[in-house]
């Protein structure tokens, strides 16, 4: 779970993190709440499936230019066509990933366990580049600049068609630092970055800071409880940038005047979902919380999934749609939390974020099954 500032200090709790709710909680772990029946005020179900190998690593579907890009932990990197789940390129890079997917509908990204970035040009390997540290959060392509953030959360920025390091911005290491997915954002003409508990506005170009804001104020007696790094997604609601630190916040900033709008006690560990009405969130039991986007007033708190290791939330419309360890999609109601429908997607565990394109919602489960879902 955790890494000392140097590469050369990982702690082996690094694991922590990918572990079972059992194995989280002891042999006498609660068990998950049985789900009560769902009376559907809404129609929806899956209209594709397509498989990849297994995902064991913290992938996050890439969406851009209607059509979802995704990886196994083998190194299988495959775009599919949002519409119809067909095909359009698959490629292996040869090793296994730590992080991955990022793209921006022409470029793919990801990383190996051996501390490399690979990028892919129309599914062809173009480059690669070794890296100073492990990487667990999913590179960024933006503005023909690949951006990565290693576990120190140092961040650099390379050239996206020859793989050219462009900047490389560090700074002064926390005692610990989380092995966990962290957060990079674009936002207008700026790379919003987390490390630590902070959020950190950044010229793309250059690699300096323009702003940043505590996301939470970690208290504690020592370095574990202090322990609140922003976790990834992020979420952009027009000017605001809303997310969590690790078993500590909730918040949104202002992203343009670098100010931190609220926030809000939640222990989690994966990150928000967002619109301009709700901020949508899973706490470590599993319970779902909802937050006004503006001000951060309490909307709703459901109980009902406790323990059932949810996905972070998508907004889709007026709806929370949530993925849970038995391959159920949840769809609730975004300013009630009241389920709307439910949709079993495979039995597997579903392992990321569901992600959206035009109107179709897709899953990823653990043993690499895609699931694409559409509502009525």
């Amino acid at each position: 779970m955790m890494h000392r500032a140097a590469a050369s200090g990982l702690l082996s709790l690094s694991v922590l993190l990918g572990l079972s709710a059992c194995s989280l909680f002891g042999s006498d772990a609660p068990k998950p709440k049985p789900l009560a029946p769902v009376e559907a005020t809404m129609a929806g179900r899956v209209v594709w499936t397509a498989r990849i190998g297994a995902v064991d690593f913290p992938m996050a579907v890439a969406t851009a230019g209607e059509r979802f890009t995704v990886a196994d932990s083998s190194g299988v990197v495959t775009a599919l066509r949002a519409n119809d789940g067909a095909e359009l390129w698959r490629t292996s890079v040869g090793e296994k990933l730590s992080a991955g997917v990022g793209s921006d509908g022409r470029y793919a990204a990801v990383v190996t366990r051996n501390q490399e970035l690979v990028v892919l040009d129309g599914g062809q390997v173009i480059w690669r580049k070794a890296l100073p540290s492990p990487v667990h959060t999913s590179p960024l392509v933006a503005g023909e600049r690949v951006f990565v953030q290693g576990v120190d959360r140092a961040v650099q920025a390379f050239d996206v068609l020859d793989g050219r390091k462009l900047w490389d911005m560090r700074r002064p290491g926390d005692a610990l630092l989380l092995a966990h997915p962290g957060a990079l954002l674009p936002y207008k003409d700026t790379l919003v970055v987390g490390q630590g508990p902070r959020l950190a506005g950044v010229d793309p170009l250059r690699g300096t800071l323009r702003w940043e804001v505590n996301l939470a104020n970690p208290r504690g007696t020592n370095e574990v409880e202090r322990l609140a790094d922003v976790v990834g997604p992020l979420v952009r609601v027009g000017d605001f940038i809303c997310g969590r630190a690790f078993q500590s916040a909730v918040g949104c900033v202002n992203a343009t005047r670098g100010n931190l709008v609220w926030n809000r006690q939640s222990a989690g560990a994966v990150g928000v979902g967002a619109d301009a009405e709700a901020v949508v969130g899973v706490d470590a039991l599993s319970r779902i919380s909802a937050w006004r986007t503006t001000n951060g007033e309490s909307l709703w708190t459901s109980e009902d999934y406790q323990y059932r290791q949810m996905t972070a939330p998508l907004m889709q419309g007026k709806t929370a749609v949530v993925g849970d360890f038995e391959g159920v999609v949840h769809f609730l109601d975004r300013n009630t939390g009241k389920p709307q429908l439910r949709v079993q997607a495979g039995s597997s565990p579903l392992v990321s974020q569901p992600v959206l394109s035009g109107n179709t919602i897709l899953v990823v489960a653990k043993d690499g099954g895609l699931h694409a879902l559409r509502t009525e």
